[in-house]
C-alpha cells in the first residue's frame, strides 16, 4: 500500500473502552446439571438444533455434541444448518454468525442467547464508511473476511475464511484482479505477504488476537524449549513470524493432534482448548502470552462477546422464542452472492471452507 493510500485510512482498531469486560458464566454443579436437562428437553420440544463456535463455554460445545448439534467454525456452522432438519437453529457464539445463519437458511428461525454478542472486527467495519471506502476504489475487487455483518457482506465481491483466504487471493491475483481486503488488517497483511497480491487493507484487528505479544511468547519458549507454537494468522505479524503452524481453528486442532510434540503453545482464543484437549489427550496446552513490553491485553486470550453466550441466557431464549435473527431480506440477497462465490470456489477446489475465527 502506498504512504498516501495509508494516509486516507484511519484506524478502525477498538479502544479499551469499547470492549465489554470478559465474564464468563459461573455455576454450581447443581445448577449446571439442572439446566442441561432443561435445554435438552426445549430442544427437542421446538424442534431445534444447537451449533455452538469452537470458542464458547465448554459447557455449550459438550451440549451441541450431546444433542446431534455442530461445533465448529462460524460459515461451517451455517454450512450444517442447511443440512440439518430442524426448524430452528441456536446460534451459539456472535451475531455475525448468527446472520451468515440466516443469510444461508432463510427459511429457519435463527436464536441467539445473546444479541449483544458482537465481534471487534465487526464493529470496526461500519457498512457506510466501508461502502465509502470501497466507492474510492472502484477498480478493485472487494474481498471480506467471515467476521464481518450482512451488511458489509453485501457490499463485497467475495467472502473468504482463514483457511481459504490465501488460495481466493492467488486465484485472483491470477485473474490480474487488484484487491481491497477488509476488515483483519493482521489476516490482511498476512495473505498479502504468502501470495504477492495487490491489496489495500482496512485498518481493523481482533482484540484478542492483536493483544498477543511476540516478546512474551519468546520468554515462554525459553521455558518450554520443546514447545510447538501455533497461530491464527488475525495476529500480528511478530507472532506469526514464531510460529511452527499459521493456521484457522480447526487447522490448529489438526495440528495438536498430528504433530509429534507433547507441548503447543497456542495464539489464539483459549475457547479451542476444549476440542484440542479431546482431539490430544494428555497434551500440554498454554496460552500465548498478552504481556511483555508494548503489552495492552484487553480480552486476554478469550473473547468477552463469546463470553455472553452461556447456559442460563440459552434455556431463556429457547423458552422465550426471544432473540431472533432478522436480515433485511435485500440485504441477505446481496450478501448471499460473496459466500455462494466462496462455497462454488470451494467445492471446484476440492477444498473445505473451514477455519473462521475464526472465526
Amino acid at each position: 500500500m502506498s504512504a498516501s493510500q495509508q494516509a486516507v485510512m484511519r484506524s478502525h482498531r477498538l479502544t479499551p473502552e469499547q470492549v465489554p469486560e470478559t465474564v464468563v458464566e459461573q455455576l454450581a454443579p447443581v445448577e449446571r446439571e439442572a439446566l442441561v436437562a432443561r435445554i435438552k428437553r426445549l430442544l427437542e420440544q421446538e424442534n431445534a438444533t444447537l451449533v455452538a463456535h469452537y470458542y464458547t463455554d465448554s459447557a455449550l460445545q459438550e451440549l451441541a455434541d450431546a444433542t446431534g448439534g455442530y461445533v465448529s467454525d462460524s460459515l461451517d456452522m451455517a454450512r450444517f444448518g442447511s443440512e440439518c432438519p430442524s426448524d430452528t437453529l441456536v446460534v451459539a457464539g456472535v451475531r455475525f454468525m448468527g446472520e451468515t445463519a440466516k443469510i444461508l437458511n432463510p427459511e429457519k428461525r435463527i436464536l441467539m442467547p445473546d444479541l449483544g454478542a458482537d465481534c471487534s472486527l465487526d464493529i470496526g467495519c461500519p457498512p457506510e464508511e466501508f461502502s465509502d471506502f470501497c466507492d474510492q476504489h472502484p477498480d478493485r475487487t472487494v474481498v471480506v473476511y467471515a467476521n464481518t455483518s450482512a451488511a458489509v457482506k453485501a457490499r463485497a465481491d467475495w467472502m473468504v475464511t482463514s483457511s481459504i483466504g490465501l488460495d481466493v487471493a492467488r486465484h485472483l491475483t491470477e485473474r490480474g484482479e487488484k484487491l481491497l481486503w477488509a476488515p483483519d488488517k493482521h489476516l490482511g497483511r498476512y495473505i498479502q505477504e504468502q501470495t504477492g497480491a495487490d491489496m489495500i487493507l482496512w485498518d481493523g484487528a481482533c482484540v484478542v488476537h492483536e493483544a498477543f505479544k511476540a516478546e512474551g511468547l519468546a520468554a515462554l519458549l525459553q521455558d518450554h524449549p520443546g514447545a510447538k507454537v501455533l497461530v491464527h494468522p488475525e495476529s500480528p505479524a511478530a507472532v506469526i513470524e514464531m510460529a511452527d503452524v499459521v493456521g484457522s481453528t480447526t487447522q490448529l486442532i489438526q495440528a495438536v493432534a498430528e504433530l509429534d510434540a507433547d507441548t503447543f503453545i497456542v495464539a489464539t482464543d483459549n475457547g479451542i482448548f476444549h476440542r484440542m484437549r479431546q482431539a490430544a489427550p494428555g497434551k500440554t496446552l498454554l496460552e500465548a502470552p498478552t504481556g511483555g513490553r508494548g503489552a495492552t491485553c484487553v480480552s486476554c486470550a478469550h473473547c468477552p462477546w463469546m463470553a455472553m453466550n452461556g447456559l442460563r441466557n440459552l434455556a431463556a431464549v429457547l423458552e422465550s422464542g426471544s432473540n431472533e435473527i432478522q436480515v433485511d431480506p435485500a440485504i441477505a440477497e446481496r450478501a448471499r452472492v460473496p459466500i455462494a462465490r466462496l462455497l462454488e470456489f470451494a467445492r471446484s477446489h476440492k477444498r473445505e471452507v473451514l477455519g473462521n475465527n475464526d472465526a
